[in-house]
C-alpha cells in the first residue's frame, strides 16, 4: 500500500528527533529513499515530467499540508525562520524552554541545546557589525552594585548594547554642520538575546526586552530560534503596540541571520535611564565612555567594543 505524504514527513522527522530540517531536506529525503512512491507520483500526474518538478512538487505539497499534518501529529513542530524547519519533539513547549537551562553536561541534545546564551553573544557581536557597521559591547549584570533594594535590577540591563555611527561616512561639510548643531552622530541599541522563543515563554522574555530597552533608540529581541506561527504572529501584534524589533542569529552561519521584525525608531535617547544605568553597572559606563569619546573625535574605534 502506497505509504501518504504526511506519513512519511513523520517517519523522517521521528528517526531523528529534534533534528530541524527543510522542506527540501525532507523532500531530499524522501527522493532518495522511496523511489516506486516517487514513480508512482510521477505518473498519476500528468503536470509532473522531470525529477526537479517531482521534487519541487513534493516540497510545495509538505508545506500545504503543515497545518492539518501538526493538527493530527502535534509533535510535529516548525520554526519561524526562512525556509521554515520541521521537526518532532514529544517535549511541551515549557520543557523546550526549561531544557535549556540544564547545565551542559546533563543535555542530552547534542546539536542545539549545547549552545549557549554566552556563545550567542560573539556571534551576534560579529553579525551587527559586518552587516550593518553596529559595535556591540557586553552587559554582565554581575558587575552591577545593586545599591537599590532588592528586585530593583530585574530587567534592567540587556545583554548587548550597540552604537550605529550614522557619522563617519557623511561628507566632511555635513560633518562639520552636524558638529556646529549638536546634531546626533550614532543611535543606541539595546539588545534582549534568548536561545529559543515559542509561546511557552514569549511574554516574559518579550516585555523584558521592553524594559531593558526603553531608554534606547532601538530596542531588539534576538533568538536562535523561533518556533510557531502564532509565536511570529504574536511577535509582530506586540511590535506594533511597543516597537521592539526581532533578529533571528543563524548560530551555524552568522552571516545568514536576519532581521524579521524592525525595531520602532525612538527619536531621543532617555539619559535619566542611562545615568541609572551606569550607577549600577561599570560595563554601561565603560560604554557610554566609548561614545562620548566617538562623539568627541569622530572616530568609533574597535578598541573597546566586542568582537
Amino acid at each position: 500500500m502506497q505509504k501518504s505524504l504526511p506519513s512519511l514527513i513523520v517517519q523522517r522527522l521521528k528517526s531523528e528527533k529534534e533534528l530541524r530540517l527543510s522542506a527540501r531536506q525532507i523532500a531530499e529525503w524522501i527522493f532518495e529513499t522511496q523511489p516506486q512512491w516517487c514513480e508512482t507520483k510521477k505518473q498519476r500526474s500528468a503536470a509532473i515530467n522531470s525529477d526537479a518538478e517531482l521534487l519541487q512538487q513534493i516540497v510545495a505539497e509538505i508545506g500545504s499540508q503543515r497545518p492539518r499534518i501538526q493538527k493530527r501529529y502535534p509533535q510535529l513542530k516548525t520554526t519561524a525562520d526562512r525556509p521554515k524547519k520541521y521537526y518532532w519533539s514529544e517535549k511541551s513547549e515549557e520543557q523546550e524552554i526549561e531544557d535549556i537551562d540544564v547545565p551542559e553536561a546533563d543535555q542530552e541534545e547534542p546539536a542545539f541545546a549545547a549552545l549557549t546564551e554566552k556563545d550567542m553573544y560573539p556571534l551576534l557581536a560579529n553579525y551587527l557589525f559586518s552587516e550593518f557597521g553596529v559595535y556591540s559591547k557586553r552587559i554582565d549584570e554581575r558587575r552591577s552594585s545593586n545599591t537599590l533594594k532588592s528586585g530593583s535590577n530585574k530587567w534592567l540591563f540587556p545583554d548587548l548594547v550597540c552604537m550605529e555611527d550614522i557619522y563617519s561616512h557623511w561628507h566632511g561639510d555635513v560633518q562639520q554642520l552636524v558638529d556646529t548643531t549638536s546634531q546626533p552622530k550614532a543611535r543606541l541599541w539595546s539588545v534582549e538575546a534568548k536561545l529559543k522563543i515559542n509561546r511557552a515563554n514569549l511574554r516574559q522574555v518579550y516585555f523584558q526586552a521592553v524594559s531593558n530597552s526603553t531608554w534606547a533608540n532601538f530596542g531588539y529581541l534576538v533568538s536562535a530560534e523561533v518556533t510557531g506561527d502564532d509565536t511570529m504572529s504574536e511577535l509582530r501584534m506586540l511590535h506594533g503596540l511597543h516597537g521592539i524589533g526581532l533578529i533571528l542569529l543563524d548560530t551555524n552561519n552568522p552571516d545568514e541571520s536576519q532581521i524579521v521584525i524592525p525595531a520602532t525608531e525612538r527619536a531621543d535617547v532617555d539619559w535619566a535611564t542611562c545615568s541609572r544605568l551606569a550607577k549600577e553597572n561599570s560595563d554601561f559606563r565603560k560604554y557610554l565612555t566609548l561614545i562620548r569619546q566617538f562623539y568627541l573625535t569622530g572616530d568609533p574605534r574597535r578598541e573597546g567594543w566586542s568582537t
